[in-house]
C-alpha cells in the first residue's frame, strides 16, 4: 500500500487533504483512483489508512477509514554524529541509516573534514538535500516519523550535545581493549550518540576533547571500516542488540 507523510494540519475532522509533491506522484506517476486506499502518517508516529474522494492536478482529499500507532520506530533513539565525507557518501549514510532506524543526524566539521562547508547557501544546499533523502528513506521502509538532518555542528559542539544523552560511542581504530558488545551490552539506554570519523579520522586532540566529555571509545574489530562504513555497522549491531531486529 502507497504511504505519504501528511502535515497535521492537513487533518480535517475524518478527512485529510493533500498538497504539494505528492499529488502529481498520486495522480500522474502512480495513478491511482477514487476509492483506492493509502497510508498517511503523521510524522508522529500515527498512520491513518484513507480512501481518495476527489482529487485535481493540485490537491487530494481523502477520507480517514482508520487510524493505528506505526509499529516501526525503534524504542532506542540513536543520533549519529557524522564527520562529512567528499562526494554523495553522505547521501548512502543518511539512506541507509534512516533505513535502520536511526533518530536523528548530526554532520560534523572535524579538524581533518576534506569538506569545506563555509558558504551559507551551499550548506543550505546540501542540508535540504539530505533532507529529501531522509523523507524518500523514511516512506519506502515504512518510518513512523522524519528523521531530521541537522544543520553542521563543529565537533565541541557536537560533544556537548552528547553530554546530555545516556551514552556516547567513538570507534576508533587504536583502542583495541573495548568491545562495541562490551559497551551497550546489559545496559538500559534510551538515547545513544555515535560518533564518526571523516575520511582523514580523529586528530589525538579530538580523541581527548571526547573521552574528557564522558565518550566511550570502542573497537569495531581488526578492519578498517570506511566513513560511509562504520555508522551503518555500529547502527545494525545497536538494533540486533537492543532487539529491534525481531
Amino acid at each position: 500500500m502507497h504511504r505519504f507523510f501528511i502535515d497535521k494540519k492537513d487533518i480535517k475532522m475524518d478527512s485529510i487533504i493533500i498538497t504539494g509533491e505528492d499529488v502529481q506522484h498520486i495522480t500522474k506517476v502512480l495513478r491511482l483512483k477514487i476509492d483506492d486506499v493509502i497510508v498517511l502518517c503523521d510524522g508522529e508516529g500515527v498512520d491513518y489508512y484513507a480512501a481518495i474522494k476527489d482529487m485535481d492536478k493540485h490537491i487530494v482529499k481523502t477520507k480517514i477509514l482508520r487510524k493505528e500507532y506505526t509499529n516501526t520506530e525503534p524504542t532506542i533513539k540513536v543520533v549519529l554524529y557524522q564527520g562529512i565525507p567528499k562526494g554523495a557518501k553522505m547521501d548512502t549514510i543518511v539512506q541507509k541509516c534512516i533505513e535502520l532506524g536511526v533518530n536523528r543526524i548530526v554532520p560534523v566539521v572535524n579538524a581533518r573534514n576534506v569538506v569545506k562547508l563555509s558558504d551559507e547557501q551551499n550548506i543550505r544546499k546540501k542540508i535540504e538535500r539530505w533532507q529529501r533523502i531522509a523523507i524518500e528513506a523514511a516512506k519506502q521502509c515504512r518510518r513512523g516519523i522524519i528523521p531530521i538532518i541537522d544543520r553542521p555542528k563543529e565537533f565541541k559542539d557536537a560533544l556537548e550535545e552528547a553530554a546530555t544523552l545516556d551514552l556516547a560511542i567513538m570507534p576508533y581504530e587504536m583502542d583495541q581493549n573495548n568491545p562495541l558488545k562490551d559497551a551497550i551490552h546489559g545496559k538500559n539506554i534510551r538515547e545513544i550518540g555515535i560518533f564518526i570519523g571523516p575520511e582523514g579520522g580523529y586528530e589525538n586532540f579530538e580523541v581527548m576533547e571526547a573521552l574528557n566529555k564522558g565518550v566511550i571509545t570502542v573497537t569495531l574489530g581488526p578492519r578498517i571500516l570506511r566513513t560511509e562504513t562504520a555508522g551503518i555497522a555500529v547502527l545494525s549491531c545497536l538494533m540486533y542488540e537492543f532487539d529491534e531486529m525481531q
